[in-house]
């Protein structure tokens, strides 16, 4: 599918426009400058015509900020991947240095550019667009991405010029991974070490992560998009406006994701707010594997200390520790390719069919042997059990006499019996008790 890219300084309105074309809140809109630091992808339709459109972080030049040389990193492989960019300016603000130097930048590459002059929300700034014919980048195009104008007639420019690139069907129902964990835990690292390129920006700074970015990933056999999050803090430690919105952004990320990869620091251990994450996780109904992350930096790697690490990880996550625990080490790449291929075997767990024969003839000796217990007097018989076809998880059902009676700890036994007799690590299980 071709690709267009957004570019420019800071707050000339670029994350504004990405949502006008691709119809959504992906990308987080404010007013402050240096808002959107990577690369975030969507898909744009118009006149029976598809592209997918990129938004980068503000261009700047010369900067000696950590954040800004990172963002300025990310626009030139944005660049370089682009069929069109979108080159916008600001008509309020006017001509700036800062935009000659990008313009400058533009002009000795190669790839077609829009010059589009935003924020004009009245015809009477139409004039004012007359002084970007000094950056040599043709016609300037007047829009507003806040308000919609123009954005028609952008497109139609667009999808011409467009006209010739090869467009390939987005497909549908590929499974979404979603990195997820604490600030600073490695979530980034360990995407640019699934791709091998630095796609997504890396720093010591808790908070470097904000949009939720979704990555494509099709190599060696597999076929799903990677997405990472930003870190999830607790609610009382969320200051400002921007890392509340990423916040949000992870935990929709969480909701609409098959498996959630829970990056833990071995350096600090498991803590409250990966509790409070795995709840998460565990209240939207998502599989799980846990990528205990910086193994590289702890000192003791004898097979004491991973039992240690892991038992500990599963006593305070319990009941629920049928899921897979991975120590890995982004920097160095250690044992990586093991948590993807470990998330696509529980993906595939989420699907798993037990026929209804076969679950009879395990689970009702079992539930013979080991009965629920009787209240008051009554005692329950369990009959007959099926799973539920077409769920988005593994769901069970067993019809009793007295269903109400059946209380949480048998129902967990249930659950326990089941993942004993096959294979659904990692993924939730629904058990249902109905009326015989």
């Amino acid at each position: 599918m071709a690709l267009v890219a957004i570019v420019g300084r800071p707050n000339v309105g670029k994350s504004t426009l990405f949502n006008r074309l691709t119809k959504t809140r992906k990308a987080i809109v404010s007013e402050e400058a240096g808002t959107t630091r990577d690369r975030q992808y969507g898909k744009c339709e118009w006149c029976g015509s598809e592209f997918s459109v990129v938004d980068t972080g503000g261009w700047v030049v010369n900067s000696d900020d950590i954040f800004e040389e990172e963002i300025r990193k990310q626009v030139m492989i944005a660049t370089e991947e682009a069929d069109l960019v979108l080159f916008l300016v600001d008509i309020v603000n006017g001509l700036t240095d800062l935009d000659e130097d990008v313009a400058m930048i533009l002009r000795r590459s190669n790839i077609p550019v829009i010059l589009v002059a935003n924020k004009a929300d009245n015809f009477n700034q139409y004039f004012d667009a007359a002084e970007f014919y000094k950056l040599g980048l043709g016609d300037p195009f007047c829009t507003s991405a806040a308000t919609g104008s123009g954005t028609g007639d952008l497109l139609d420019l667009v999808v011409e010029k467009l006209k010739g690139k090869k467009e390939t069907e987005q497909e549908e129902g590929i499974p979404r991974f979603a990195v997820v964990g604490r600030p600073n835990a490695g979530k980034s690292s360990l995407i640019n070490a699934f791709i091998g390129e630095d796609r997504h920006i890396v720093t010591d700074i808790a908070g470097t992560t904000r949009d939720s970015i979704y990555t494509r990933f099709d190599k060696f056999g597999f076929d799903f998009y990677l997405v990472d999050t930003a870190g999830i803090r607790r609610k009382n430690k969320v200051t400002e406006d921007l890392e509340f919105y990423s916040v949000m952004r992870s935990i929709r990320a969480i909701e609409n994701s098959d498996v959630c990869i829970l990056m833990i620091d071995a350096t600090r251990g498991i803590e409250a707010q990966d509790m409070n994450i795995f709840q998460l996780i565990q209240k939207n109904n998502k599989s799980l594997v846990v990528a205990v992350n910086k193994w590289d930096l702890v000192t003791d790697k004898s097979q004491k200390a991973i039992d240690t690490f892991r038992n500990a990880i599963k006593e305070r996550m319990a009941p629920f520790t049928d899921f897979p625990i991975i120590f890995v080490s982004a920097l160095t790449k250690q044992r990586i390719f093991r948590v993807l291929e470990t998330a696509k075997q529980v993906y595939l767990n989420r699907t798993a069919r037990v026929g209804t024969s076969k679950l009879n003839e395990v689970m009702l000796p079992l539930i013979e042997a080991f009965p629920p217990p009787s209240v008051k007097g009554k005692y329950i018989k369990i009959k007959y059990c099926m799973q539920i076809p077409d769920t988005q998880i593994p769901s069970f059902v067993f019809y009793a006499n007295l269903p109400q009676y059946v209380k949480e700890p048998y129902r967990r036994f249930l659950e326990n019996k089941i993942r004993e007799n096959w294979q659904m690590t990692g993924c939730p299980i629904n058990i249902f008790i109905r009326q015989k």
